[in-house]
């Protein structure tokens, strides 16, 4: 199953059923009844055991899925921002299609790789490069101000071939460096009005 889709799946039914039922639970009936390391039992005032569940677990991941979700629909607009209106119609379905599925997938990996107390600060810069600027957005550590990751789109014209936008990304765990590649996508042989035209 898709690794989003679960994630997704696993945070509604924690937040319907407000904890009591985890989708383990669902998934595995089996396992439901015998308690795990996070369940506890507690002695509840009429001297019956009652079943307590640990949510902090869900609701920090609940809090990742959401913190990623806005932050990629806030990449997705500043592309969009970027593009302006003359670019943006001719290249909005490849962008969306080969692209923003890229940009998705390395803002999670590096995600996945920072400690939970430094995601709660990443944020989005909220204003695309004009003219020839390469840049779309960085994500930065709204804290402390540092760029983790920098997505820029290059204006490429191999010989006789035309133009091209190159997409690509930058991370602070090689200073900035490394090109590393999201895709390409065509323009034409005239050249390319300026970004946000």
């Amino acid at each position: 199953m898709n690794k989003w889709l679960r994630k997704t799946l696993f945070v509604a039914v924690s937040v319907l059923t407000f904890g009591l039922i985890t989708p383990t639970q669902l998934i595995n009936p089996a396992e439901a009844d015998s308690p795990n390391e996070r369940d506890a039992f507690e002695l509840s005032s009429s001297g019956t055991f009652s079943h307590i569940t640990d949510n902090s677990n869900q609701e920090s991941e609940f809090n990742r899925v959401r913190l990623m979700d806005t932050l990629f629909k806030q990449a997705e607009e500043q592309s969009y921002q970027k593009f302006g209106s003359k670019i943006k119609p001719v290249i909005e379905n490849e962008f969306r299609d080969i692209i923003l599925p890229n940009i998705e997938l390395a803002i999670e990996e590096t995600a996945n790789r920072l400690a939970d107390e430094q995601l709660k600060y990443l944020v989005i810069t909220e204003q695309p490069g004009s003219g020839y600027s390469e840049k779309i957005f960085h994500i930065k550590n709204g804290e402390s101000g540092k760029d983790i990751l920098r997505f820029h789109v290059r204006r490429d014209q191999p010989p006789q071939e035309g133009y091209w936008f190159n997409f690509h990304y930058h991370t602070y765990e090689d200073n900035f460096q490394t090109h590393h590649q999201l895709g390409a996508i065509y323009w034409a042989k005239d050249t390319p009005p300026k970004w946000m035209s």
